[in-house]
C-alpha cells in the first residue's frame, strides 16, 4: 500500500488530488474570530460553515483562531501545529457513503493553560471581532436550579483575587475585554455556539456576574458595548474513533491524526445582533432571525432530550451506540411516544418548521449506522444537560396536566445508572461526569428511600414537592430495582 500523504499545508496540492481541499489563501487572512473549545463539534459545526464561506472568496477577514484553556487541549494544540491547523471531516451517509474534505478556516491555535498572554492577547487584537464558545453546559458555572452564577468555584476564587492569571473563560474574556478597553478598541461578540436554553442570556449574565464581582466599571462597559447573541446549533459529532484514522488511510490515502466524522445534517440559528460586525454566513445557509428561542427550545427537547432518552436506556439495556438502540423497535416506539406525548405538547407552533418533519428526520439521523455514536458520549455531563434538556418538559407537562411518564422513566434509569454502574447484563458502564460521587451517593440511598436521588435541589429543583411527580418516579425506579430488565417496563409503558 501506497504511503499516506501526511496532511499538511506544502501537501495541499496533492492531497486535493484524492478529495477537496482549501482553495482559499490561508496564511495572511486576518483571524477575525477567536474560538475556545475547538472539539470535534467545532470543527464539523462552526468551522465547516466558514470554510464554505472562505470557498466563496467571502471569508478573507474572519479565518478563526482556535484557543485551548485546559491542560487536555494540548494534544489536539500539538496535532494542529503539526498539520498547519489542517483537518479532514468525514461526512458519513446513511447509505454508507463517506464525503471526505480538508476544512483550513482553523488557522492558528494558542494555548492559555500555562501561560494566559498569548490568548488574552489574540482576544484583544483589534482584529478579533467575535469571540466563540463551545465549552459544554458544564463550562457555564451556574447552579442549575437558580442559574445564579456559582462563585464556590475555586478557579474563579483564584481569577478575582488574582485577573491577570485567568482559569475559565470568564477570567480570560475579562481579562481581554479590559485591554480592549483600555487600548480604546471596540468589543467584541461573544458567540455561545453550546446546548443552553438562551444561551447568549446565559453566558451574558455569568459574565456580568463575574465582571461586577471583579471589576463593577469593567462590568458596566461590558453591558453596554458587548453583544451576546443567542444561537441554536445542530448537527451529530460522534468522538473520533482509531478507525476513522485508518480508514482515511487505508481508503482515501491520507494520514490525519485527528479527523472529525459527522453526519450530512447540519443547521445554525443565529439572532442578527452582533457588535463588531459579523461574516455573511447566510450565503452558506446559516439562518439569522430576530428571536432563535423557539428553534432552540425545539432542538433541546427533542433531539438533544431524545438523545438522552436513547442513551440511559440504552445503556442499561446494554446497547452499545445509538443507531444500535434504533435498531430496536421498543426503543424507536419509546422515542416516538416521548417526543409526540411529553415533548412536542409543550414547544407550541415554531415558524418555519413542521414539527412531524422534524421528528420523522430525527429519527433517521438517529438511526445512522455509519455515525454509530456511543451511549457513553451521550450519556456524559448528565447532571448538565437533563436539568436543561428534560427536566423543565417535566415540568411543564405537570403544570398543564400533560403525560411525563416517559421522560419520568429516564430520571428513574438515571438513578440506576448513577447506582449500579453496569447494565442489565452485569457489564460496566462507563460514566463520564463532574458529579459522578455526588451522583452515585444520592442514588445509592434509594433501596431505603425511593425519593433520595431526586432531593438533589441543584439538580431537580422542586419536583420532589410534586406529588404526581414522586409517585410515579416511586413506582418506576422501584420497577427498575426489583427487575433492570427496561424493555420488558418499556413494553409495557408504550
Amino acid at each position: 500500500m501506497k504511503t499516506p500523504i501526511h496532511l499538511q499545508q506544502q501537501n495541499l496540492e496533492e492531497v486535493g488530488s484524492l478529495m477537496p481541499v482549501p482553495t482559499y489563501t490561508r496564511k495572511d487572512n486576518k483571524t477575525g474570530i477567536v474560538h475556545v473549545g475547538v472539539g470535534g463539534f467545532h470543527r464539523a459545526h462552526q468551522a465547516y460553515y466558514l470554510h464554505q464561506l472562505s470557498q466563496l472568496g467571502q471569508a478573507s477577514a474572519w479565518n478563526i483562531c482556535g484557543i485551548g484553556i485546559r491542560e487536555g487541549d494540548q494534544k489536539l494544540h500539538d496535532i494542529f501545529k503539526e498539520q498547519d491547523n489542517l483537518y479532514t471531516l468525514l461526512i458519513k451517509h446513511p447509505d454508507g457513503k463517506i464525503e471526505p474534505q480538508v476544512i483550513g478556516s482553523i488557522v492558528d491555535f494558542e494555548m492559555g493553560f500555562a501561560d494566559p498572554e498569548p490568548v488574552i492577547g489574540r482576544m484583544a487584537n483589534a482584529d478579533t471581532r467575535i469571540v466563540s464558545l463551545t465549552i459544554t453546559e458544564g463550562g457555564y458555572n451556574f447552579n442549575p436550579t437558580t442559574g445564579d452564577f456559582d462563585f464556590d468555584n475555586l478557579d474563579i476564587q483564584h481569577e478575582l483575587r488574582h485577573p491577570n492569571d485567568p482559569k475559565t473563560v470568564y477570567g480570560f474574556l475579562t481579562a481581554a475585554l479590559k485591554r480592549r478597553r483600555e487600548n480604546g478598541l471596540p468589543a467584541f461578540t461573544i458567540l455561545s455556539c453550546d446546548n443552553i436554553e438562551h444561551n447568549g442570556d446565559m453566558l451574558r449574565k455569568m459574565l456580568l456576574s463575574f465582571a461586577e464581582a471583579q471589576d463593577a466599571r469593567l462590568a458596566d462597559w461590558i453591558g453596554k458595548e458587548v453583544s451576546f447573541p443567542n444561537c441554536m446549533v445542530d448537527r451529530i459529532t460522534p468522538v473520533t474513533a482509531n478507525a476513522d484514522i485508518e480508514t482515511l488511510a487505508q481508503n482515501y490515502g491520507v494520514d490525519d491524526a485527528w479527523p472529525v466524522t459527522c453526519e450530512p445534517f447540519i443547521q445554525w440559528v443565529i439572532e442578527d445582533n452582533f457588535a463588531n460586525g459579523r461574516p455573511e454566513l447566510e450565503k452558506v445557509g446559516v439562518q439569522f432571525v430576530p428571536d432563535v428561542a423557539p428553534y432552540e427550545k425545539m432542538k433541546l427537547r427533542l433531539l438533544n432530550a431524545g438523545h438522552s432518552v436513547l442513551g440511559l436506556l440504552g445503556t442499561i439495556h446494554g446497547h452499545p451506540t445509538i443507531n444500535a438502540c434504533m435498531e430496536d423497535e421498543t426503543f424507536v416506539i419509546y422515542l416516538r411516544a416521548f417526543l409526540d406525548d411529553e415533548a412536542t405538547p409543550v414547544l407550541g407552533n415554531i415558524e418555519g418548521i413542521d414539527l412531524e418533519d422534524y421528528k420523522d428526520i430525527l429519527l433517521k439521523r438517529f438511526a445512522n449506522p455509519n455515525i454509530k455514536d456511543s451511549v457513553s458520549r451521550i450519556c456524559s455531563e448528565s447532571s448538565a444537560k437533563l436539568p436543561k434538556f428534560l427536566i423543565p418538559t417535566i415540568q411543564e407537562n405537570l403544570e398543564t396536566g400533560g403525560s411525563i411518564k416517559f421522560a419520568t422513566l429516564i430520571l428513574a434509569a438515571w438513578c440506576y445508572y448513577s447506582d449500579k454502574g453496569i447494565d442489565r447484563h452485569g457489564q460496566p458502564i462507563e460514566i463520564i461526569d463532574a458529579m459522578s460521587s455526588s451522583l452515585h451517593k444520592a442514588a445509592e440511598q434509594t433501596k431505603t428511600d425511593p425519593l433520595a436521588f431526586i432531593r438533589q435541589e441543584s439538580l431537580f429543583g422542586n419536583l420532589i414537592n410534586n406529588e404526581r411527580f414522586t409517585k410515579l418516579y416511586t413506582e418506576e425506579v422501584q420497577k427498575i430495582y426489583e427487575d433492570a430488565n427496561i424493555k420488558e417496563y418499556m413494553k409495557h409503558m408504550i
